[in-house]
This record gives C-alpha cells, sequence and structure tokens, in this order.
C-alpha cells in the first residue's frame, strides 16, 4: 500500500451541501476557479490538487485507487463526512474510483468527457508533451514565453500549450521549474488509461458530461458505463471538445448546476 498523500486544496465556500472538484492530467485546481466561485454561491465547494500535480506532494505511485485514497483522507481532514464530485477527465476517473471504492461517501458524482473504459488514444501526444517538458533546459529560460517557444516543436495548438504553461512555477530567486511530477506521469501513465473495475455499482445519481466533437465517451462506451454507473445519463454538450467545461463554460454551469439541485436523474 503506497503512502496516502495530503492533498493541497482550496476552499471556496462553507455555506450549503458539499461539492468536491478535481481536474485531469496536467492540470491543477486553479483550471476549476471559474467554476468553482459560481459554484461556491450555492454549495460549500472544494478543489484539489490530485497527487503530481499543482501543490499537492509528489509520490512515485500513481493509480486510481491510491488518487481516490487521498481524496477520502482530505474529506476525513475536512471533517466531510458525504459529498458531491465533479471530475474531468484524469479527474472524473478518480471521481469514479472514489464512488466505486466508497459509496456511502458519494451524494452525486458528474463525470466530465471520460468513461470508465480502457483508453488507447492519445499516449503519443501526451508522451510528446512530457518530453518537451523534460527537455525544457530551464537555465535558459526567463520568461513564460521562453518556455512556450520551446514548446512549439512538440506540442503544434497554442491553447494546449498555455494549459501546460499553467504548470511553470517561478521561484523567489527567479528560477523556474515544473510543478509536475513528470517521472510518476511518464512511469505510470498506463495506469490512468486503465479501465475500471468493482466488484459492486455505484448506484447513486450520475451524469456523465461529454462533448460532441470529442472521442472519450461514445455510444461504444455505455454499456461499460451502465455496468459500473446504472443509474446514469449522458448529456452531449455541442461543438466542444475534450474540455467541455472551458469551451462552454457557462453551459457546462447550467448543467451541473440543474443535476447538483435537482432529487433525481434527468432523463
Amino acid at each position: 500500500m503506497t503512502e496516502i498523500m495530503k492533498l493541497n486544496y482550496r476552499r471556496y465556500s462553507e455555506q450549503g451541501e458539499p461539492v468536491l472538484i478535481m481536474h485531469g492530467l496536467f492540470g491543477s485546481l486553479s483550471n476549476w476557479g471559474w467554476h468553482s466561485k459560481q459554484l461556491a454561491e450555492h454549495f460549500s465547494v472544494v478543489a484539489v490538487d490530485l497527487r503530481n500535480h499543482g501543490e499537492s506532494p509528489h509520490e512515485d505511485a500513481m493509480n486510481y485507487q491510491d488518487m481516490a485514497d487521498d481524496v477520502i483522507q482530505l474529506l476525513d481532514d475536512l471533517g466531510i463526512e458525504k459529498c458531491s464530485l465533479i471530475g474531468h477527465s484524469m479527474g472524473g476517473k478518480t471521481a469514479m474510483q472514489l464512488a466505486l471504492s466508497y459509496p456511502d461517501r458519494v451524494n452525486k458524482l458528474i463525470v466530465v468527457d471520460i468513461a470508465p473504459s480502457e483508453y488507447t488514444g492519445s499516449a503519443e501526444d501526451h508522451m510528446r508533451i512530457i518530453s518537451g517538458m523534460r527537455s525544457l533546459d530551464m537555465t535558459t529560460v526567463s520568461n513564460r514565453n521562453d518556455a512556450d517557444k520551446h514548446l512549439q516543436d512538440y506540442v503544434e495548438d497554442e491553447a494546449t500549450r498555455q494549459f501546460i504553461l499553467t504548470n511553470l512555477a517561478r521561484a523567489e530567486d527567479g528560477t523556474f521549474s515544473w510543478r509536475l511530477n513528470l517521472d510518476a506521469l511518464e512511469k505510470h501513465y498506463d495506469r490512468l488509461r486503465e479501465k475500471l473495475v468493482s466488484e459492486a455499482p455505484f448506484t447513486g445519481p450520475t451524469l456523465f458530461v461529454r462533448g460532441d466533437l470529442s472521442p472519450y465517451v461514445r455510444k461504444k462506451h455505455e454499456a461499460e458505463i451502465l455496468e459500473l454507473f446504472p443509474n446514469a445519463s449522458v448529456k452531449s454538450v455541442m461543438e466542444t471538445g475534450h474540455w467541455v467545461h472551458a469551451e462552454k463554460p457557462q453551459v457546462f454551469q447550467t448543467i451541473a448546476l440543474g443535476f447538483l439541485n435537482q432529487e433525481s436523474v434527468p432523463e
């Protein structure tokens, strides 16, 4: 058994029912800042940096059970007995694993553009991002533009580069470093693509929000979704890809609020 991490988190409010938010691969709690603030007007919102991301500790081991256990430790530390979960991509799989392993701790579950399935695609793109980050000579970096120019040879899409650059940290002495634990991400990348398994399904209210242009939640994934989450429904957001919440924030916010506020799963 690996060590349970004391995760970095931000509590946006303490009024209302608890909602915990988890980011995706290469992300951090700051990626969900706008949504966290909006939801905090209605709920007690906590956003977390998952292990090896953001300001959370680094640990060699990395799989979904470990990450779910980290979050349970945080809930215990905060005195939160039961909460609703929102997770995107890697954070969505972490949220699913937590719900499957600790169903009595979860009220409602919102999973953003990921299924509990095994994924074989995207590996080349993700490994190229890690290679680009690894090959950056930090002694030559004086600002974010320097890092951006280097990453252009590895990541063509500007929006993706800007997302990756949110991980660039500047120390008091002016030197730069990556917040991410690149060694662990590369070593355990295959574990992050595995299919989730459970002896019993999570029967609580569950909503999968997918981008209609994204390949991550398709018709072929529905059987695996319903096997583990029999009370799940799937909502598509048109003209969006994998980053549904970032591409159509108002639409996503309306969907999330509607689901969290109602007493039954939507049709």
